[in-house]
């Protein structure tokens, strides 16, 4: 009898595990903001930093970034706070929509190509090809950082 109650027990917890589990391949149908880009095609570095402010704000620099439809990018990004941050690019619905997944699920993790996840003085890279003309976001969607002011326009011109 004890076995079953563990194997009942295992089974109810291990949904919400799953759940806020991985976030790995999230994206699966074509995104409007592009898709992951090949380095040695990488015409332009963007460096971006992620940190707390004195005063309480998060914040990325810098807040806009402008590229060209059809430019691949390597986006070079260092967490310069003292708390994890992440940078997820997409559509401003799509952000939004994830940003709520993500307050029902904090502990999440991302493998999708558009984000990333950093821990206080770490660095990586998001390569990106821009394939679509048009406005985007880019946010740090760990719960209150996009409130707090952690998120920024991507503008894509037309070719």
């Amino acid at each position: 009898m004890k076995k079953y109650a563990f194997a009942l027990l295992f089974v109810a917890l291990a949904g919400p595990v799953a759940a806020s589990g991985s976030h790995a391949g999230g994206h699966e149908e074509k995104m409007a903001v592009g898709e992951a880009g090949d380095k040695a095609k990488a015409t332009q570095t963007i460096r971006v930093t992620m940190k707390e402010t004195d005063d309480g704000k998060m914040i990325f620099t810098p807040t806009v970034i402008k590229v060209r439809e059809d430019q691949t990018v390597r986006i070079a990004i260092k967490n310069a706070g003292t708390v994890d941050h992440e940078f997820v690019l997409d559509q401003e619905d799509k952000i939004l929509e994830h940003k709520a997944q993500m307050e029902k699920f904090p502990e999440m993790e991302h493998a999708d190509a558009n984000s990333i996840r950093l821990s206080p003085g770490a660095s990586g890279d998001i390569i990106w090809k821009f394939t679509t003309d048009g406005e985007f976001k880019f946010a740090c969607l760990v719960p209150g950082h996009y409130e707090a002011g952690m998120h920024g326009d991507v503008t894509v011109a037309a070719k």
